[in-house]
């Protein structure tokens, strides 16, 4: 059998609406594809606090209590401590995520059966508010996985995978301190994104994922000498990743139409030819977009359009509006709406 798999914002919108139903989820995925981002995200977004558990450094007693004599002496009780008494003493909507669950033992797995199912474990109930979201790799990523109990599987209301994608990690990167320039390489090797990992077991080498682009967009905020960066680089994402995205950035600091001077004066700044300066001209403008200066970049990208260039100016507009809604009040946005470009990208 196959697990149906969706796209992070899809993804973030489902896990959404079981939380809110109060419906245990399992998310399936490659390492790094962005899982436990999704649900901190939907768990944000719902307005829930989040316990963060990790069964894979559990003992079974995390999730069923500490044996504790009882007063009278000839008799024991279960204590609950760390996440199990936060999660009873919560009064707030509050996920319970189980990180990396296909990843515990058995024994720590089964010790979750009742809390998934009952909601409730030697005499502890848990509140009406909690609501549990679990997250596993696959046996095939080789991350450790020996699979997860049957019985575990079928207390969760949908076991989902999550696929990487290109838009989804672009529009969060945009407003996510992500360079830009790293964007506009994504943009312009989209396939680099998430890449199987395929290293022999005595590998001690990165992958490019969605979670290692993010690691490659902190080294670029470095500033690292040339010596230091590739190196940075390379141990983020891997070698022929880093090559790539090297000679990019190369690219992008010596030949690169300042942005400044293009949205200084639209009707003559040149427009590029190579489809890697173009992405990156477009991602550098949308992040310099205000309500202020809409019109000027929104006059280059009707040039960028008149002269074939129409992918990279509605991708732009795009962007300027995922990052500054405001334009859409503007006198700007208007006359652009009215324009080729403007038709385009509303159609």
């Amino acid at each position: 059998m196959t697990t149906i798999n969706l796209r992070p914002q899809q993804m973030a919108n489902l896990v959404g609406r079981y939380i809110d139903a109060g419906i245990p989820v399992l998310l399936t995925g490659a390492p790094g594809v962005g899982k436990s981002s999704i649900v901190e995200q939907a768990a944000k977004t719902a307005g829930y606090d989040v316990i963060l558990s990790h069964p894979v450094v559990s003992d079974p007693t995390d999730a069923k209590g500490l044996p504790w004599p009882g007063k009278d002496g000839e008799s024991a009780t279960f204590l609950p401590f760390g996440d199990l008494a936060m999660a009873i003493k919560a009064t707030t909507p509050t996920v319970w995520f189980l990180d990396d669950l296909g990843q515990a033992s058995p024994a720590v797995q089964a010790s979750y059966m009742q809390l998934l199912l009952a909601r409730q474990v030697n005499g502890h109930r848990l509140p009406d508010c909690i609501t549990f979201v679990a997250a596993t790799n696959r046996r095939s990523d080789r991350a450790g996985v020996t699979g997860i109990l049957t019985p575990v599987i079928s207390r969760f209301g949908a076991v989902v995978g999550v696929e990487s994608s290109v838009d989804d990690w672009c529009e969060w990167a945009l407003g996510a301190n992500v360079p830009p320039e790293l964007i506009s390489f994504i943009r312009f090797r989209p396939n680099l994104l998430h890449v199987p990992d395929t290293r022999k077991a005595d590998d001690m080498a990165n992958f490019p994922c969605p979670r290692t682009w993010e690691f490659a967009g902190k080294a670029i905020r470095m500033a690292l000498p040339d010596e230091l960066e590739f190196a940075a680089l390379a141990g983020a994402v891997g070698e022929g990743a880093a090559v790539e995205l090297r000679a990019f950035l190369s690219m992008v600091r010596s030949k690169l139409p300042n942005p400044d001077s293009i949205i200084l004066d639209p009707d003559n700044a040149p427009i590029p030819d190579r489809p890697d300066m173009l992405w990156a001209v477009s991602v550098a403008l949308a992040k310099r977009a205000s309500d202020t200066n809409c019109g000027r970049i929104f006059r280059y990208g009707e040039r960028m359009f008149d002269d074939g260039k129409s992918e990279f100016a509605m991708m732009m507009v795009k962007d300027v509006n995922r990052l500054c809604p405001a334009v859409q009040q503007t006198p700007d946005w208007t006359r652009l709406t009215l324009s080729r470009l403007g038709k385009s990208y509303l159609a």
